[in-house]
């Protein structure tokens, strides 16, 4: 089912309906400030195993997510004041951050050293999406098997027809990745360069 939605002033009752899908444990495919994105309720494991499928990726390497805010991630991390500073300048906007995990996050969602990769877009659509479900959404790329990302909604919608439950058509997504930044230690380490500025780890 694909469904549009005002990146600018996002539908409260639509949103709700994606919600709901989330909530039965469906997949959904949405945009961000950087790709569209694949995700399911965190705290659903079968929704996430079937997004390991979906994109045939290594069990062994964890999908960050996506929270709404400060507040929420640190229910999801142990975040320090040097991180909260850190995170508060730059949020919401194209970063993932990699921090500890909390208790919260299920095992599948941590690397062996039980850390986590954290988004908070500068996307309308997906922070009212994680406030109307309550639980942060998981955010891998839409991508086919040879890496070929989608920045139309309804190719994606074409490509993985009845593998997804709903495709939210928010308009067009910059199609470039997120800038990954570690901060674990309070040691800020740059792991990739995307269109999020790194200046200030350099």
């Amino acid at each position: 089912m694909l469904i549009k939605i005002n990146p600018l002033t996002p539908q409260q009752r639509l949103i709700a309906r994606v919600a709901q899908v989330l909530e039965k444990g469906g997949i959904i495919a949405y945009p961000t400030d950087t790709f569209y994105g694949i995700g399911c309720d965190i705290m659903n494991k079968r929704a996430i195993q079937k997004i390991y499928q979906l994109r045939q990726r290594n069990p062994n390497k964890p999908f960050s997510f996506i929270c709404s805010g400060l507040k929420n991630i640190s229910l999801y991390a142990k975040v320090t004041n040097y991180a909260y500073k850190t995170m508060k300048r730059l949020l919401p906007g194209p970063y993932t951050f990699i921090l500890e995990g909390s208790r919260l996050v299920p095992k599948i969602m941590l690397t062996k050293r039980k850390t986590a990769g954290i988004r908070v877009p500068q996307n309308l659509i997906c922070l009212a999406l994680v406030e109307a479900l309550g639980h942060p959404v998981i955010s891998t790329s839409a991508k086919t098997p040879d890496n070929r990302v989608f920045d139309d909604p309804s190719l994606l919608h074409d490509f993985f027809g009845t593998r997804i439950d709903m495709v939210i058509d928010g308009g067009p997504v910059p199609g470039k990745p997120s800038s990954v930044i570690s901060l674990i230690g309070d040691r800020p380490e740059v792991l990739r360069r995307g269109i999020g500025d790194v200046g200030i780890f350099e």
